[in-house]
């Protein structure tokens, strides 16, 4: 029996975090007075959601051997992130994201790959054994996509829950889309990903049901603010979210799709789950950083009523 548990199949960046007034125009310097270096990248981050809200969470990334590495490994560790399957490259550095933050709280990110874009299809088979013990198998884009596919073919043999993440967005092949029971792009990865604008809900609609017949099964699109958007073959249904006062929204995607594999690891219904992942990203926004950012579970749980099925 499969037990309640997620594989998180991506990346891990230390994040360089410069805080502005306003973002800086082409050729010009600005003055800064704040910068901190915090443990990210897409994989890292969403596994630290996952396993703060509770579930039991494994790591599959490639890091170099570095300073960085240390870092990453001892704050996923804390976070009770299994991190036996980090895989170590001795030629390439640890990934690096280079972001600025500006008074609003929006961002603008420079991702350094590094290690992270050296992880093989091989490397993914070679611990083909985990994915029969997991439930959920989430991943994004910011490692190579031949890696990606391979994560995607261990979690349908097993009978498992695909996520992806389609970030940063690239053009996906179907035999991808095929596999993937929950796409969560926000509206600028939705546009690219189905070559159309999407300006609005009634654009990303549009956009997402293209998307669908491309055989993707669920289209969970984030909208900020405005919560997130939830497209299948059965309806599309706009799942608002509450207004605060953003602080950095650096890992607000992050936090969502930790919250989305940990409701459907957990067995919740769809509605909830979605509910939860609202509620998760935007209690993220108001803290700075990214793992720093990502609420436990006692967080929350004055916020939403989700009631956890667990196992005997």
């Amino acid at each position: 029996m499969k037990k309640q548990e997620i594989l998180i199949v991506g990346s891990a960046n230390m994040d360089m975090v410069v805080t502005v007034n306003r973002f800086p125009n082409p050729g010009e310097t600005i003055l800064s007075e704040k910068f901190g270096m915090f443990p990210g990248g897409k994989g890292a981050n969403q596994a630290v959601a996952c396993a703060r809200l509770g579930s039991k969470t494994h790591f599959i990334g490639k890091m170099g051997n570095d300073f960085f590495r240390d870092k990453l490994i001892q704050s996923m560790t804390t976070n009770q992130v299994n991190m036996e399957y980090t895989l170590i490259d001795e030629k390439e550095s640890t990934g690096v994201a280079l972001i600025y933050v500006d008074a609003d709280g929006q961002n603008e990110i420079v991702v350094v790959s590094g290690s992270n874009m050296k992880i093989t299809p091989d490397e993914i088979e070679s611990n083909a054994g985990l994915f029969k013990q997991v439930n959920v198998v989430l991943t994004q884009l910011e490692i190579p996509l031949e890696s990606v596919i391979s994560a995607a073919k261990l979690t349908k043999k097993n009978d498992g829950d695909f996520i992806l993440n389609p970030a940063p967005a690239c053009e996906i092949p179907d035999e991808l889309f095929t596999m993937v029971d929950y796409l969560t792009p926000n509206e600028s990865e939705l546009a690219l990903l189905s070559g159309r604008p999407v300006t609005d809900i009634s654009s990303a609609i549009k956009a997402a049901k293209i998307i669908l017949k491309q055989g993707a099964k669920n289209i969970v699109v984030t909208l900020g603010e405005k919560g997130s958007l939830l497209v299948n073959n059965d309806r599309s249904e706009l799942f608002p979210t509450d207004k605060v006062e953003a602080k950095d929204a650096t890992a607000a995607g992050d936090a969502f799709n930790g919250a989305l594999a940990f409701g459907l690891s957990n067995n919740l219904d769809l509605d909830t789950i979605i509910r939860t992942a609202n509620c998760v990203a935007t209690y993220s926004v108001t803290k700075r950083g990214a793992q720093s950012s990502l609420p436990s579970i006692e967080d929350i749980e004055p916020l939403i009523d989700i009631n956890l099925q667990k196992e005997n």
